[in-house]
């Protein structure tokens, strides 16, 4: 079989669809879950850091273990294609699960939450590595594997457009309530909205369909700091009770005007859709794609070999560490927006737009990979995208709520160098899988590419302690007006300076990266060689 095949079309996009059906799951839980678990679900914004590093400490192995099973895995599908297979409908049910809110107490929705969220990481694992290992047994060819990761990126970056642009409207769809609302005009811009539902809901919000008018509690007995006005109000209510709040900032407000939603209900119904769309993605990238490269055919397997390989290859080491530190960076950037957006411009649904602009950025950034690191090297490009993106996102830090334009502008720039370092970094653990075979003379795609899975996962989990112990230390909860305006300094570090530092450290490493381009070039041309030579 021709290994350097030059792919088309329909398999480059049938790809790309599965990184698109991954990240609905992985960006969906990075952008969604902190804030799902804290204002909806009840749990500390510790307590909810502490899962998410804790949960990642068990992906270092099962991520070796799917490695190598993907390594060993003889079907005739293939190595690691039926793992895509295999796993596409029970990671659609885990995500549903990880966005259901049981009505347990305390303890139990900290055990609920613990057993749905490793389950997820495990079966998010074994997807997510024989996928990533698909792109180097595609084809042999390092430029052909760098325009199929530009194609990935594109894929995966739409699927985040998806989850990030669509979910908060699905949510506002699905959670809508049916109460009664009375609007009583106090004064030109002033008004007193009094609800009422039949039914109790265990996290209510309202705010008006705009979003602009400001809410305070109609309550005389609160004090000023713990009736703060903000642009929405989230609380649990009783069935039949009345409740009662002065809104201002909008004029001709009518009961239509007012959007009262079950965030629980709604929140569920909507990824439940979104997890039925990963499902018929991640089917549609088993059909379409085809393994080509194998290994050496005089290989025996030698589980200790692969290790002893794996650990003295410098290209995969190094990948290892800046691949952690560049998924802390984007992961925190994911996790600390809906919280931003909501607490301290006080606009959820703005926030959607927002992610919206990031993903049109993303893809821009994705589509531009290949030529420009083809022309300066991948090493070069991933140094400078690095440093680029992190000095650009630190200005978040001199933002107050009304520069809207600058936040965006900032956002979108910096996302657009961001968009690089995935798209890289998958496309380089190929060229670490070649760097081993040329000079070990074997092959361990799965096991290279658990790299991959650990580093984003475990990445992930960082940035979600991280972000939970700042907001912690700020004395964050997200149930509680008072606290959350206590918060916003660490709100702000989170999204400015805080991943920025993150991004730099890992500019630094990435130069001991031995990989020229001149170097990939010699790999390939006697990799091709000793390959035809065994046909």
């Amino acid at each position: 079989m021709q290994v350097n095949t030059k792919l088309n079309l329909k398999e480059k996009v049938g790809y790309a669809l599965g990184d698109g059906a991954a990240n609905i799951a992985w960006r969906g839980v990075a952008t969604f879950l902190f804030i799902f678990y804290t204002d909806v679900f009840g749990l500390s914004p510790v307590t909810v850091g502490v899962l998410f590093l804790v949960a990642r400490l068990s992906d270092g192995i099962s991520d070796v273990v799917i490695g190598i099973v993907g390594d060993r895995t003889n079907s005739k599908y293939g190595k690691f294609r039926p793992w895509i297979l295999w796993t596409a409908i029970p990671l659609a049910v885990i995500l549903s699960l990880l966005f259901t809110s049981p009505d347990f107490d305390s303890t139990g929705k900290i055990i609920y939450a613990y057993i749905t969220y490793i389950l997820f990481t495990l079966i998010y694992t074994a997807n997510n590595i024989p996928y990533g290992a698909l792109m180097a047994v595609m084809t042999g060819d390092d430029k052909e594997r760098t325009k199929l990761g530009s194609y990935r990126m594109v894929g995966a970056f739409g699927g985040g457009m998806l989850v990030q642009g669509a979910l908060l409207f699905l949510v506002a769809y699905y959670g809508s309530i049916n109460a009664s609302i009375g609007v009583d005009q106090v004064s030109e811009e002033t008004y007193r909205v009094e609800i009422k539902a039949s039914e109790d809901v265990q996290n209510v919000n309202i705010k008006t369909e705009h979003g602009i008018a400001d809410f305070t509690w109609d309550d005389k007995r609160l004090s000023p700091v713990d009736n703060m006005p903000t642009k929405g109000k989230s609380f649990a209510m009783e069935a039949n009770k009345n409740y009662s709040f002065i809104v201002e900032g909008e004029k001709d407000l009518k009961e239509s005007d007012i959007s009262i939603i079950d965030q629980q209900s709604g929140y569920s119904n909507a990824m439940y859709l979104m997890s039925i769309v990963l499902a018929l993605l991640m089917l549609i990238t088993f059909y379409t794609t085809k393994e080509r490269v194998q290994p050496p055919k005089t290989q025996k397997n030698n589980l200790l070999r692969d290790f002893k390989d794996l650990v003295k290859n410098k290209p995969w080491v190094v990948l290892l560490v800046v691949g952690l530190l560049f998924n802390v960076y984007n992961s925190m950037k994911q996790g600390i927006v809906i919280i931003y957006f909501t607490h301290y411009l006080s606009d959820q649904l703005l926030a959607a737009t927002y992610l919206i602009a990031l993903m049109v950025a993303s893809i821009a950034g994705a589509m531009m990979t290949a030529p420009l690191g083809n022309k300066i090297g991948k090493r070069n490009l991933f140094i400078y995208a690095l440093i680029f993106s992190g000095g650009i996102n630190a200005l978040f830090a001199f933002c107050s709520p009304e520069n809207i334009n600058a936040i965006f502008a900032i956002g979108i720039i910096s996302e657009f160098g961001s968009a690089f370092f995935p798209t890289l970094f998958f496309v380089m653990l190929g060229d670490a899988a070649d760097y081993s075979e040329f000079k070990n003379g074997r092959r361990a795609t799965g096991l290279i590419y658990s790299a991959g899975s650990f580093a984003t996962k475990f990445g992930g989990g960082i940035a979600g302690a991280i972000i939970g112990f700042i907001l912690g230390a700020f004395h964050y909860n997200g149930q509680d007006a008072s606290s959350i305006a206590g918060a916003v300094p660490g709100i702000i570090m989170l999204m400015s300076w805080v991943p920025a530092i993150i991004a730099i450290i890992a500019a630094g490493l990435m130069m001991v990266y031995p990989l020229t381009q001149n170097k990939l070039d010699e790999i390939t041309t006697e990799l091709n060689n000793r390959r035809l030579s065994e046909q």
